[in-house]
């Protein structure tokens, strides 16, 4: 028998961005040269590593691509962001500030800072570390300082930081936090996360004015019976974050348990805020996504469409990066279809919706049209 102890290899994500012109309020991509100069094993923890680096990117749409490569790899993920956050002024959500990010376009330039949890809610507790050197604006600045969980990641997901107040005006801020760290492992010293997160805020200058973040940054963890309650019926326990016990449910194999609870949560935001509320809509997503992680690709398909139309719905536009991600995710589960009476099924409906949000992938309703044909070609020739 042989045993294999090799240590599986992380993957180090490293991201700055900030607008082009006079909205920028930070210097975010000055760090990375400083980080890009650190071998890669320092930033992940692990003897080998995978590097990748976003300068200033421009669509979220690709961001979220590049992150969810990163959250499938199999071993330690190491994110590191360096940028501003600012509000969304319909939901009063955070975004991360992207290249061509402007105020009246943030909904749509930004990255959702909910983009970032939902990925990494996927991941397995305890591989996962972000490490944040962040600018606020000042809205946003108040937000955070009247509720720190406002930047909440999910249960297992280690956070170490900085948040700082919005600069003086016609300055920019400088992720000095990050190049800190830089600098010490550049030295050849390793500490521990912590550690080094403590060395660092010594430095002068870098906890001055700032929201600090270290692993306590997420929420604890819900208690298993009222996460996984068996009974979709059963009205779910207030003050708790079910979210994780139930992904810990699915990934453990008991995917019926996972459903009922995710079915029960929704339920609960329907009476709660109504059927149309983004509480409701959360969970219509979740349940689609656990259906993607059962193997079943039908109900996850459709639930993603459905989650879609409650978004338009809404009022939230075509281009809309939440309403484009539905759909977008929609039309991956049914091209991952076998079975050609659920593919001819689900397709006339993802092609009226595909005419609706075309989204940014080109093509991508011709795509659906040129394989539902061949579905139907197939199918004529097995009769004849």
């Amino acid at each position: 028998m042989v045993i294999d102890t090799e240590e599986p290899a992380g993957t180090a994500l490293l991201l700055a961005a900030a607008p082009v012109g006079k909205g920028r309020l930070t210097d975010a991509v000055g760090v990375l040269p400083a980080l890009a100069a650190v071998p890669p094993g320092a930033l992940t923890g692990t003897a080998a590593a995978t590097l990748v680096e976003l300068a200033d990117p421009l669509d979220p749409q690709a961001v979220l691509t590049r992150l969810r490569a990163a959250v499938a790899t199999p071993g330690p993920l190491s994110l590191y962001i360096a940028g501003q956050l600012h509000l969304d002024h319909r939901q009063n959500l955070p975004h991360l500030a992207l290249a061509r990010t402007a105020p009246a376009t943030l909904r749509y330039t930004a990255l959702p800072w909910h983009w970032i949890a939902g990925e990494l809610k996927l991941r397995r507790p305890g591989t996962t570390t972000v490490v944040v050197d962040l600018v606020a604006d000042a809205p946003t600045w108040q937000r955070l300082a009247a509720d720190r969980g406002l930047l909440a990641l999910c249960h297992g997901v280690r956070v170490y930081g900085r948040v700082i107040a919005p600069p003086g005006r016609r300055t920019l801020a400088s992720p000095d936090y990050l190049k800190a760290c830089a600098a010490i492992w550049r030295s050849g010293a390793r500490p521990p996360l912590a550690a080094l997160h403590e060395q660092v805020l010594a430095q002068p200058g870098v906890a001055g004015d700032a929201l600090i973040y270290a692993a306590d940054f997420t929420p604890a963890p819900a208690p298993r019976p009222a996460a996984v309650a068996p009974v979709p019926s059963a009205r779910p326990a207030p003050d708790t974050d079910p979210l994780p016990s139930i992904l810990a449910a699915a990934n453990s194999g008991r995917h019926a348990e996972a459903a009922a609870a995710a079915a029960a949560w929704e339920q609960h935001a329907h009476r709660t805020h109504g059927s149309s509320s983004p509480q409701a809509i959360h969970w219509l997503e979740v349940r689609a996504d656990l259906a993607r992680l059962a193997g079943d690709p039908a109900a996850s398909c459709r639930l993603w469409m459905v989650a879609a139309e409650s978004r338009l719905a809404r009022q939230q536009t075509r281009d809309d990066p939440e309403v484009e991600a539905a759909v977008d995710r929609a039309h991956h589960q049914w091209e991952r279809l076998r079975d050609a009476d659920s593919a001819r099924a689900l397709g006339p409906a993802l092609v009226a919706l595909r005419r609706r949000v075309p989204g940014r992938r080109r093509g991508a309703l011709e795509m659906v049209q040129r394989r539902l044909e061949r579905w139907h070609d197939t199918t004529e020739d097995v009769v004849r």
